[in-house]
């Protein structure tokens, strides 16, 4: 499934949601309303159908409902770290020396960087025996990978990055989000039985049905609310798990196939789910409550499930989906002690050597559709990600993953060689004499290597900016700003990796902020495309004729709607409307990013090129769309 389709059946599934969640909070209020008026009539307190008494009642059992959804999504607006560390998640650091941490760390770190996403931060729910793991945020920026110590250990490399890669589709997909959204959504429906079942259990301890005194007559009224409520509840429970199912079941088919096509071997992700048919604790989550976050796992949290409202395939499906030749009997016998396998620690040790084979290039040739690769990387990119991690220079690699080390590589990133000296200045006056000279370091060690490392190391560094408080995060991006606007204008290389930066940042700063919809103007969108197109062609050519050509390749795709304002954009206004278009471009719709982005990639690629420039300034507008674009690779 490409990946602007899965966006819109996200949304058509959150609609659906919202559907079933009115359904199921009006058959529980009528049936709570209903009940009270049983138990009014029943004890001479007023009529059973008084709607002086009913309505209030009503009223009050739909804002309960309705608070308690509110409560639970706000409650989860820390986006996908705070959920893994509701279940128990304990979070691997960056600089972790374990060697199977170090291997899972390094298999999503090269996971990330062949999808063009920020590295989400990494959980180990170190409680859980049973092998399974789960993604959780509102955005990429934001978003947490968690597995079991299960997992870790049980599964070898190739089989790790089989679920890893199943995962990161959920991230890709637009499934996190929908999923967060259910936690809040389904908490709701059910609070009611919950409140039932506290009733009842208060009501027993303090044995209020005890005698026929007035106290036993109204403890008997509390019981049968109490026991209305629970009854009740179980509507709640009905439409959670039947909306699970339905959301959870196709999507797992799908993140499957996707786990095979990022890798192209069924092996990985196949034997991780024959190991689980084959060892005893399955996939079970037995240490915290699978039922809020069942729909959002790598495979069923809990036995209990039946086939009407499993969140998942049954699990000799999902495996025959991927090797028709498998039998039940074929599951492997897997002991709960033992320990991956017998070439893990020499898997991690040779996978995390550094190496000098990789350099960044500055243009390439590109061959396919660029468009169709958003959110969807392939075996190419995974290779890639994979080289590309283990050349980064070791000076590098070690401070992207430390704390202070992440924060100043950040700042080196952006310096401007002809600016450096002043740039360093600036730096020392806000952060001291010590952290400008390391920043100085980082700078010169990037000087050696090619643009290509830039943007990953963004990436890599990433988890460990996030683990800042938002004041110092918006500090850094504040002194990023004044360090590309010093000298007075922005150029478009600054531009790019700063608004990357900053879209990721707040991201994680605000993982629930909306900045989608129709919530432009026909008018303002249409100049808005038409100003980047014109932009992007004018920074790939340096003749007018080849410029006015690419910007002719790239307009066409708009057909008539954008047959306007085809004037140069001034240079010294560049930076300015480049960033006012985003911003606009930004609340369009999946059909809107996907047509921008296909006049984006047919400007770019007019000339059968592409520059380290225009493949920045791609990776920046599809940042501002939050259409995640994989690295471009070189055919020649």
């Amino acid at each position: 499934m490409k990946f602007f389709e899965a966006q819109d059946n996200a949304k058509r599934a959150t609609r659906w949601l919202i559907v079933v969640y009115i359904l199921a909070t009006a058959l529980i209020v009528a049936g709570v309303t209903f009940v009270v008026g049983v138990v009014l009539f029943s004890s001479d307190q007023g009529e059973m159908l008084n709607p002086a008494v009913l309505g209030p009642i009503a009223i009050l059992s739909t804002l309960l409902i309705v608070g308690a959804t509110v409560y639970k999504t706000v409650a989860l607006s820390g986006g996908g770290g705070q959920v893994a560390s509701s279940m128990g998640g304990t979070l691997v650091p960056t600089n972790v020396t374990d060697p199977l941490r170090r291997r899972l760390r390094n298999v999503v770190e090269e996971m990330a960087i062949a999808s063009g996403v920020p590295v989400p931060e990494i959980y180990v729910m170190e409680s859980e025996s049973g092998i399974n793991a789960f993604a959780a945020g509102f955005t990429p920026g934001d978003a947490a990978v968690a597995v079991t110590r299960g997992t870790l250990e049980l599964l070898n490399r190739e089989e790790l990055q089989g679920v890893i890669a199943h995962e990161f589709s959920h991230i890709l997909n637009g499934d996190m989000r929908l999923n967060i959204r259910m936690m809040g959504v389904l908490f709701g429906i059910m609070v009611l039985g919950m409140i039932g079942r506290t009733i009842l259990r208060v009501t027993r301890r303090r044995g209020l049905i005890s005698g026929s005194s007035s106290r036993g007559r109204d403890g008997g009224g509390i019981v049968l609310i109490g026991l209305a409520l629970a009854i009740l509840g179980w509507i709640g429970v009905f439409f959670a798990r039947l909306i699970k199912a339905a959301v959870s079941r196709q999507r797992e088919y799908l993140a499957d196939a996707s786990a095979v096509q990022f890798t192209r071997q069924t092996d990985g992700i196949a034997n991780a789910l024959k190991k689980i048919g084959g060892y005893e604790h399955h996939s079970y989550i037995e240490n915290a409550d699978p039922e809020e976050v069942s729909h959002m796992l790598f495979a069923g949290g809990a036995a209990r499930f039946t086939a009407l409202f499993a969140t998942h395939p049954p699990l000799a499906k999902r495996i025959r989906a991927l090797d028709p030749s498998f039998e039940e009997s074929d599951y492997p016998q897997i002991a709960s002690n033992h320990v991956g396998d017998e070439q893990a620690d020499s898997q991690v040790s040779a996978f995390d050597t550094r190496t000098s084979e990789f350099s960044g290039h500055e243009s390439a040739k590109i061959e396919g559709n660029i468009v169709d690769s958003v959110g969807q990387p392939t075996p190419e990119h995974v290779g890639y990600a994979g080289r590309l991690r283990r050349s980064i220079p070791a000076a590098l690699y070690d401070a992207a993953h430390s704390p202070s080390g992440a924060y100043l590589l950040t700042l080196a990133l952006v310096i401007d060689e002809p600016y450096a000296d002043r740039q360093i200045s600036i730096i020392e006056g806000q952060l001291g004499e010590s952290r400008a000279a390391l920043v100085r370091e980082y700078f010169e060690e990037l000087q050696n290597i090619g643009a290509g490392f830039r943007l990953p190391l963004l990436e890599i560094a990433f988890p460990e900016l996030k683990q800042r408080p938002a004041p110092k995060l918006e500090f850094l991006m504040d002194l990023i700003r004044r360090l590309v606007e010093f000298d007075g204008q922005i150029d478009l290389r600054e531009f790019c990796y700063y608004r990357i930066l900053v879209r990721h940042l707040e991201q994680a700063i605000n993982p629930t902020a909306q900045q989608k919809g129709n919530r432009v103007s026909k008018s303002a969108a249409r100049q808005a495309a038409v100003d980047i197109i014109r932009i992007v062609a004018d920074q790939g050519h340096d003749d007018p004729a080849s410029s006015d050509a690419a910007f002719n390749e790239g307009i066409s795709k708009f057909g008539e709607w954008a047959a306007i304002g085809r004037e140069p954009v001034p240079a010294a206004q560049t930076v300015e409307r480049l960033g006012e278009a985003l911003d606009i471009l930004g609340k369009i719709n999946s059909a809107g990013r996907q047509s921008m982005l296909q006049a984006v990639t047919a400007t770019i690629t007019h000339d059968g090129e592409v520059t380290a420039t225009e493949a920045e300034l791609l990776r920046a507008v599809c940042a501002s769309l939050d259409c995640p674009l994989p690295p471009l690779l070189a055919t020649v």
